[in-house]
């Protein structure tokens, strides 16, 4: 594995050290206070055990890919503004990388951090992580099409001949209801924690740091992760009730994430090789209608049983599908439109993803109704062949899109881990 493994935060400048040990003592941005609401309390050992792990920042891969998936996310979109050029965005992509390695050590943003400096300049950390550990965090960082090139097509970095072909806009899919304010982006960020506090700092904190070169665009809050990524894992459940991501591709199976996952230096722009493509989108779910569909429907929109989550062809959860087991009037057992057959490898040339997705619930809607629902991560080595044709294919076929209603859309180049003395990025700009 390739994967950094989890690794005991140093004692040095940690953050619970700032005040001896003390609990947090500030909010976080607006909306997080109900975000970290859920938190368990450190009385839970394995949870307690979960937030101490911290991960290396730097290695041949971003870390936040193929780590065990954690409980929260922060996702952030940002726009380099106008007024920035090349230097501008190099420097941020510096001051990055300083500050989100020594977040994932559980160390504050800055160097000084939020109340050991001169009391008439403002801190170099916000501080709501104040008393509390690395908590897994990982953050990684992509690039976006408009990076590249902007909607004008103005090359405003000089980039615009290392964009990878493979970097374009995803299409607009048959259904889809793209709200393009939370959408699309230059630059995105990706903080996975098993705090959701620590989640939210982190994103809180680069973007004060990219204040004046960048601006948010948009973000996504997500609890309860919807996919595995180690078969250490037990698969979850996404807010239908059922077991996502049995398929995924995980930590352990090298082969296929090198198939699957990570661009190879022949793929097309060497500077990617490592790296990857993050395809997001923000799915809502019609909870209500889902809701007062009988179980027996449920199962055959997915193709699974809602509490083993074992294919309706029989076996655990995971054996194989049998596509062609006959059922009851001459139907296959798993109907054609099942969600499991329409996304299945076999279905799809073979290809396979690594999600990462997350639940959201962010009120309610004009109607009243859960503004709730899927924030879909993957990574890919190639979106053309490992994303578009699956997508298309649930788009017209699946039986479970008369419950989705896909909201927002983006995708991003994420390059290959920071080495010693690099910064995150540093081989598209060198």
């Amino acid at each position: 594995m390739t994967e950094p493994v989890p690794q005991p935060s140093p004692p040095r400048v940690s953050r619970r050290r700032l005040l001896g040990g003390g609990v947090a003592a500030a909010g976080a941005a607006t909306g997080a206070v109900a975000f970290a609401a859920g938190r368990l309390t450190s009385g839970d050992e394995a949870h307690a055990a979960s937030r101490a792990a911290s991960y290396a920042f730097r290695g041949a891969h971003q870390a936040g890919i193929v780590t065990p998936a954690q409980d929260r996310l922060h996702f952030a979109a940002f726009d380099v503004l106008a007024t920035a050029d090349r230097d501008d965005l190099v420097a941020l992509l510096r001051a990055w990388t300083d500050a989100a390695e020594r977040m994932t050590r559980g160390e504050p943003a800055g160097e000084i951090g939020p109340v050991e400096g001169v009391t008439n300049l403002p801190p170099d950390d916000t501080g709501e992580a104040i008393g509390l550990p690395a908590s897994g965090l990982t953050i990684t960082f992509g690039f976006g099409p408009s990076l590249f090139r902007d909607a004008d097509g103005l090359d405003r970095f000089g980039l615009a001949d290392r964009r990878p072909e493979a970097l374009e806009e995803l299409p607009h899919f048959p259904a889809d209801a793209i709200d393009e304010a939370r959408s699309r982006g230059d630059l995105c960020v990706q903080a996975c924690a098993d705090d959701p506090q620590v989640a939210v700092h982190a994103i809180r904190n680069l973007a004060r740091l990219g204040f004046g070169t960048v601006s948010v665009r948009w973000s996504q809050l997500g609890f309860g992760r919807t996919s595995t990524t180690s078969t250490s894992q037990s698969t979850p459940r996404n807010l239908f009730g059922f077991k996502g991501g049995t398929a995924n591709v995980k930590a352990e199976e090298e082969a296929a994430l090198d198939a699957h996952v990570w661009v190879s230096d022949s793929d097309d722009q060497a500077w990617l090789a490592g790296g990857s493509y993050l395809v997001a989108r923000r799915i809502n779910m019609r909870i209500e209608t889902w809701d007062r569909q009988p179980l027996g429907d449920q199962e055959m929109f997915v193709g699974r049983t809602k509490g083993e989550g074992a294919p309706l062809s029989g076996g655990k959860e995971f054996t194989e599908p049998d596509f062609e087991m006959g059922g009851s009037n001459d139907q296959p057992i798993i109907p054609v439109d099942a969600h499991v057959r329409i996304v299945h490898p076999d279905a799809n040339d073979g290809a396979r993803m690594l999600r990462r997705g997350y639940n959201f619930v962010d009120g309610s809607d004009p109607l009243g109704g859960l503004d709730a629902g899927l924030f879909f991560i993957a990574y890919v080595r190639d979106p053309r062949t490992h994303f578009i044709p699956a997508q298309l294919a649930m788009a017209e076929q699946d039986a479970l899109m008369e419950y989705l209603k896909f909201t927002s859309s983006a995708i991003f180049a994420v390059p290959p881990g920071a080495r010693p003395g690099e910064y995150v990025g540093q081989s598209l700009f060198a």
